[in-house]
């Protein structure tokens, strides 16, 4: 019997929407009769190995990134941690090149993790960020990631080539720089016709401080507000919490069913504008609100976008009160531009000789 190929699929720890993007590709490959391999640190591992208990799993070193408190900082804070990011990236590259020599794997899924590629096997960098936002330091920033994809094989873009498109400037480029394929609205979750519960659904995720500060504040906020609301804290923890406080359901996580269900029985969604947030909402075609991380350029430029194409309404963390939630009415929420991904000629790459 021929052994199935083996795939190492590693997604950055940068809140959970790197790993939670990476689902339906290793449903995929499953499907297809691979062997994912799951490789992360964190939050992110923590996730994965929850939703495929039954896989190989692999720690890999931390970037540790942290956001600042305030927004301002967030750049400042960034350069910071460069030299530990660079550490773990070169030491990520080190740890891929003895996996390759202790065991058998036959390709490469980094979802953003820089140092997670071999010139061995055929390597796939999955982002929406060919050009990286950074204000004054747009350019050099988007340069240098270019540099990084460049040393791998192909680069997947969750988002369609053409218009309407989701990421905008971030995930579409005047010239290729490498292979570039184009995966659709690729997200975990299903549409699902089935009857309203809750009026208002809370999803946080990110580093932290940030997270919790939005939770403390949105909490506060709630106490002002009539409907039945479900609190999704995104803390990634043994046990799932449940705590009911009037007319709040407040849970430290869900798993992708779960929160499938939840996301298609709520009127509306009040979140980051995190990438894989914004490909879950489409996909589902809901009605949400985007409160940026205060200070990250690329939540800002999406949440801006969808808000001038009337898609949804945002507000900076420091100008939010819960009475925001009726601009809703006045925009039209995402409605359907879903295409299906062909994974299977997508894999074709790890069939070359």
């Amino acid at each position: 019997m021929e052994l199935k190929k083996r795939i190492l699929v590693a997604p950055l720890n940068w809140g959970l929407g790197h790993a939670t993007r990476c689902i339906p590709i290793i449903n995929a490959l499953i499907s297809q009769n691979y062997e994912p391999i799951i490789a992360s640190d964190g939050i992110a591992l923590k996730l994965l190995k929850k939703e495929f208990p039954n896989l190989e799993a692999i720690t890999l070193p931390s970037y540790k990134v942290t956001y600042s408190k305030k927004g301002k900082h967030f750049k400042l804070k960034l350069l910071k941690d460069s030299p530990k990011m660079l550490k773990a990236i070169k030491a990520e590259k080190e740890q891929v090149k003895n996996l390759l020599k202790a065991t058998q794997i036959d390709g490469i899924i980094s979802d953003n993790r820089l140092g997670v590629y071999s010139k061995k096997v055929p390597s796939v960098f999955i982002s929406h960020q060919l050009n990286v936002l950074s204000g004054s330091t747009t350019w050099l920033s988007s340069k240098i990631h270019q540099n990084i994809i460049k040393k791998f094989d192909e680069c997947w873009i969750p988002d369609l080539e053409d218009e309407p498109n989701l990421s905008g400037k971030l995930g579409h480029l005047e010239q290729q720089i490498i292979p570039m394929k184009y995966l659709g609205v690729v997200s975990r979750f299903n549409k699902l016709n089935i009857k309203k519960v809750y009026d208002l659904t809370v999803l946080l995720s990110g580093p932290e401080p940030q997270r919790s500060m939005l939770e403390e504040y949105l909490l506060e906020e709630l106490t002002n507000y009539n409907g039945k609301v479900l609190f999704v804290k995104g803390c990634v923890e043994s046990k799932q919490n449940t705590i009911i406080k009037k007319n709040i359901t407040i849970i430290n996580f869900m798993q992708t069913k779960e929160l499938e269900i939840a996301i298609n029985q709520s009127d509306i969604i009040l979140s980051r504008s995190g990438y894989t947030t914004v490909l879950d909402l489409a996909k589902l075609e809901k009605k949400a609100f985007f409160i940026p991380t205060p200070g990250q350029f690329e939540q800002e430029y999406l949440a801006k976008r969808l808000d001038e194409k009337g898609i949804t309404p945002y507000c900076s963390q420091d100008k939010f009160t819960i009475y925001q939630l009726a601009r809703t009415e006045n925009y039209k929420g995402f409605n359907s531009i879903y295409n299906s991904t062909d994974f299977s000629s997508l894999f074709n790459l790890f069939e070359r000789k």
